[in-house]
């Protein structure tokens, strides 16, 4: 590890504490993280953004910090917020590891007990964000009405503005939005993650996965695992295994997956174009 002088000095500004090496971390889609090595002999991550949007590492903290809360009654693991400002985020280092498929088991038990700790509302206090675009939060009455108008319904209308997504395939999302509270068995509001997708799932050397980087809010808890399901998660059925063994899911879950994939598809298609537009399309002509 070398030093870079100008994260150094920002970092032990917030932290109080000298930072003696500093090293690159690769991976990260939005933010530019690098890793510290304090004086204290602690290890931490730093993460900063050229002009971040108002709010956005501090919205990060505040999501970090309601997960952790569960921790105490066995929840999913997150990494301690270290420091936080506008500019940048500061969280204790995760030393990577390989998962095996005890530690998925783990992960799935730890999951349900994060969703089972509960939530205010469907919603969240604030306004947030998924990747860098805006996420709207605020709370309603019922899931299905959160899902329609704070999820599909403003990323289909992005994803159309942009040209990413075909008339016929934005029709058949709509129809589903429509259609949600008839095709989703309602559950009390869960504590979500919100983004819980492979790359936001880090496998700890002590065997003990951690999660990061959420959008997290009160919802329906198999948006997480359907998430996990999108892009691949190592032992993933492990995972769902243990996490239904723990807390039963609802008959008929796992055809309702592309369901709940509709999301993260339209905002893959806002920010990335290509075939994800047509992907969601074709998903939601599944629940039509």
């Amino acid at each position: 590890m070398t030093r870079q002088p100008g994260v150094a000095r920002r970092a032990e500004q917030l932290l109080g504490s000298a930072v003696v090496a500093t090293a690159p971390v690769a991976g990260g889609d939005v933010s530019i993280a690098t890793k510290l090595r304090l004086g204290n002999g602690t290890t931490a991550l730093m993460k900063t953004m050229t002009r971040p949007p108002p709010g956005f590492f501090e919205h990060e903290a505040r999501g970090l910090r309601w997960l952790a809360e569960a921790g105490a009654d066995g929840g999913v693991h997150v990494p301690e917020v270290l420091a936080v400002a506008p500019d940048c985020l500061v969280i204790a280092w995760v030393e990577p590891g390989r998962a095996s498929g005890d530690d998925a088991a783990a992960l799935g038990r730890s999951l349900a007990a994060t969703h089972a700790s509960g939530a205010p509302s469907y919603g969240a206090e604030h306004d947030g964000f998924i990747g860098r675009l805006p996420l709207p939060n605020r709370p309603t009455d019922t899931w299905a009405e959160f899902h329609a108008s704070r999820r599909l319904l403003p990323y289909l209308r992005m994803a159309t503005d942009r040209g990413a997504i075909e008339p016929g395939d934005a029709t058949a999302v709509e129809a589903v939005a429509r259609r949600l509270g008839r095709l989703v068995p309602a559950e009390p509001p869960a504590r979500l993650h919100g983004d819980l997708w492979n790359g936001n799932v880090l496998w700890g050397s002590d065997g003990r996965a951690a999660v990061v980087d959420p959008a997290a809010h009160g919802g329906h808890r198999e948006v997480d695992l359907a998430m996990l399901a999108l892009f691949g998660l190592p032992h993933l059925q492990r995972v769902l295994d243990a996490y239904d063994e723990a807390t039963p899911l609802a008959d008929g879950w796992a055809d309702r997956v592309g369901l709940f994939q509709l999301f993260p598809l339209l905002v893959h298609a806002c920010l990335f174009g290509g075939g994800y537009g047509a992907r969601a399309g074709a998903l939601a002509r599944r629940y039509g």
